[in-house]
């Protein structure tokens, strides 16, 4: 049985590395103002999702600690 090649994986934020180096000269008003409305939204994301890495963490930490005080 031959197997499929596999595609190598993307490293992590490589996407967010592409579209810095995205020529912008080449997009209209209206398509640049749909990126940012998408940035934005990936924005807002990323920050509900550092908050619950957050909060987890901080539940970690008082666990541990609670016995030690």
């Amino acid at each position: 049985m031959l197997e499929e090649p596999v595609e190598p994986r993307r490293a992590r934020g490589a996407a967010l590395v592409e579209i810095a180096r995205e020529d912008l000269e080449l997009y209209g008003v209206a398509e640049l103002e749909n990126r940012i409305e998408h940035l934005q939204a990936e924005i807002v994301r990323t920050q509900a999702q550092l908050e619950k890495k957050k909060a987890g963490r901080d539940a970690a930490d008082a666990l541990f600690r609670f016995g030690k005080d």
